[in-house]
């Protein structure tokens, strides 16, 4: 793993700066619990992942939800799920294009990644995340009970994270995926630029 230069940690610094504000203006939406908040923070830490590889992806994530926590409401709990899922998302992508540097290659790095981020999202929430929510935040029947209060069909957990969860997610990389497709080639000569 080469060291990164100061230019380098410079387009890093820019992307993290980025990412905390989208991840300020998160939002809920009425189709899901409330405690699930929309974000579209992980964006900057894809492009990161693209442009200078996973190493500063994971940075990306890492400094976005440090920083979170000086206006958290979840008990760290909320930002430690934010930067698993991310980490999820922008590894493989990072690792992937590595290997392919073609539009093909970038297109299947990021579905790859969307689907890591579905993945890892259920095994963490389910293992770690909703637990620890439910021994410092709220009972788990409560969680429960806000997922069957939409849906009467979700009452186990395993369920609601498959039925309210996955989609959600999946949505969430999605919208970054699509946005990514779009801005990566004008965005990737800036950060060039600022390393060169």
């Amino acid at each position: 793993m080469k060291k990164m230069t100061t230019r380098e940690l410079t387009a890093i610094a820019m992307l993290i700066a980025v990412s905390w504000v989208l991840y300020l203006f998160g939002f809920k939406i009425p189709i899901v619990p409330s405690f699930l908040t929309l974000d579209f923070s992980e964006l900057p830490a894809v492009i990161a992942s693209l442009s200078m590889g996973p190493v500063a992806g994971i940075f990306v994530c890492l400094v976005k939800n440090l920083l979170h926590l000086m206006v958290s409401h979840t008990l760290w709990i909320g930002e430690l799920s934010n930067f698993i899922i991310g980490v999820a998302f922008v590894v493989p992508i990072g690792l992937l294009y590595q290997k392919h540097k073609t539009k093909k290659g970038a297109v299947l790095a990021m579905l790859l990644g969307a689907i890591s981020m579905c993945a890892v999202g259920v095994v963490s929430n389910y293992f770690i995340i909703y637990p620890l929510y439910g021994k410092f935040a709220m009972p788990m029947e409560v969680i429960l009970s806000m997922y069957t209060a939409i849906l009467p069909a979700a009452d186990t957990l395993l369920k609601a994270l498959i039925i309210f969860n996955v989609p959600f997610t999946f949505v969430k990389a999605m919208v970054s995926v699509v946005v990514t497709y779009f801005v990566y080639k004008p965005l990737s000569k800036v950060i060039k630029n600022v390393k060169e």
